[in-house]
């Protein structure tokens, strides 16, 4: 998810938005089928800030997008859909739409109804929609910057990870490299979106500095007392795991 996030932000800083932090507010992401890469692709697309389409015909399917938040409305037909992304398209809000009907039926209404999206989903396949214009959005591929973060609490998440989020955040206000914009705008919307999968954990993509300064001022926050719970950090880099822990005063067992 947080590879196909990185693809559609490479398409909006593509298109030079004047925004500081990119996003894809105002472009319509279709999705294609509601299969896994469909559901990774809808919440990836909110968090870009696009407005974005997926169909499927499978009841269970549509009614779990539902449950679980990946999409925000259910409806019948084209028309319903159009109207909604119609109107968050000209505020250039985020919304993620499922198509109650069969993939393919759906793209033949939208072809004969002149829909033309403007980001589409990667495939081996050739969309019809490719031939009009529609951009197809680059395969997730391994990034160039191996290092993957990721940070949780032994207790309160509720209470203590938004904390730990306000770190993180501070430290990349500092990182003036081309990703760190795109990283802000993934921490600070991934938990609205993520929803039961971001509950515990936090993760991030990031460089070696961003990962120093974190793990640094986290361990200075747990020292003063400022947070009160045991906060665990993991870093990946390149097939190495190193992972920290930090308490607070007055627990028998060192942070390491």
């Amino acid at each position: 998810m947080e590879q196909f996030y990185t693809s559609l932000i490479a398409s909006a800083v593509a298109c030079s938005t004047p925004n500081p932090e990119p996003n894809l507010g105002g472009m319509m992401l279709y999705a294609g089928e509601l299969d896994g890469a469909g559901r990774a692709l809808l919440v990836a697309g909110n968090i870009a800030g696009a407005a974005s389409l997926v169909a499927t015909a499978e009841p269970h399917a549509q009614k779990q997008a539902i449950r679980d938040g990946v999409a925000d409305f259910l409806v019948s037909s084209l028309d319903e859909a159009l109207r909604i992304l119609k109107n968050q398209l000209r505020k250039r809000e985020t919304a993620a739409v499922c198509l109650g009907m069969a993939r393919e039926a759906g793209e033949r209404e939208m072809l004969k109804r002149g829909v033309l999206p403007d980001l589409l989903r990667p495939s081996e396949e050739q969309s019809p929609f490719a031939s009009q214009g529609a951009r197809q959005i680059p395969a997730p591929t391994p990034e160039k910057n191996p290092i993957l973060i990721s940070w949780r609490v032994a207790a309160a998440p509720a209470q203590w990870l938004p904390k730990l989020d306000a770190i993180a955040l501070d430290c990349l206000r500092l990182d003036a490299s081309p990703a760190a914009p795109a990283a802000r705008r993934w921490l600070r919307l991934a938990p609205r979106y993520l929803g039961r999968l971001a509950q515990g954990v936090r993760l991030l993509r990031c460089n070696r500095e961003f990962a120093a300064d974190f793990i640094e001022e986290a361990r200075n926050r747990v020292e003063r007392g400022e947070i009160g719970v045991l906060v665990e950090i993991q870093v990946s880099d390149q097939g190495r795991c190193d992972r920290h822990s930090f308490l607070p005063l007055g627990d028998s067992t060192r942070g390491h």
